[in-house]
């Protein structure tokens, strides 16, 4: 027995809902980080991209927009616990969650080079 109220199945979707419209209204950058895929997407669907290439581009906009999404979550978990008091470990583990987005958005950026160079290729060619 937990000292936590169990909170239903329908609940866990409430606050998953929550969790994401705090982080699109706080977050500037994962607002930059959806524009930009919505873009990519589009752009995807004018090149008539495979639904191959298209579950590509998904996977990859999952993996920059969670690990931004951690990232905010680190933060403020860490600023809680600290009440936003400088302390080197935290922000030793404040760069390495940034830098995790900074991995997954180059990654992301050569990911579709790849996809959007090879398909534009073949239209100019």
């Amino acid at each position: 027995m937990t000292k936590f109220k169990q909170q239903g199945f329908s609940n866990t979707f409430k606050n998953a809902r929550k969790g994401m419209r705090l982080v699109l209204k706080s977050e500037v950058n994962i607002r930059i980080h959806f524009c930009i895929a919505m873009a990519v997407l589009a752009f995807a669907i004018v090149l008539d991209f495979s639904i191959e290439r298209i579950c590509i581009l998904l996977l990859t906009i999952a993996f920059v927009i969670v690990t931004e999404m951690l990232n905010s979550a680190v933060e403020f978990s860490l600023d809680a616990v600290f009440h936003n008091k400088y302390s080197k470990l935290v922000g030793m583990a404040k760069d390495i969650s940034a830098g995790a987005v900074m991995f997954s958005s180059v990654v992301a950026i050569v990911i579709g080079v790849l996809l959007f160079g090879s398909a534009l290729l073949n239209i100019f060619s």
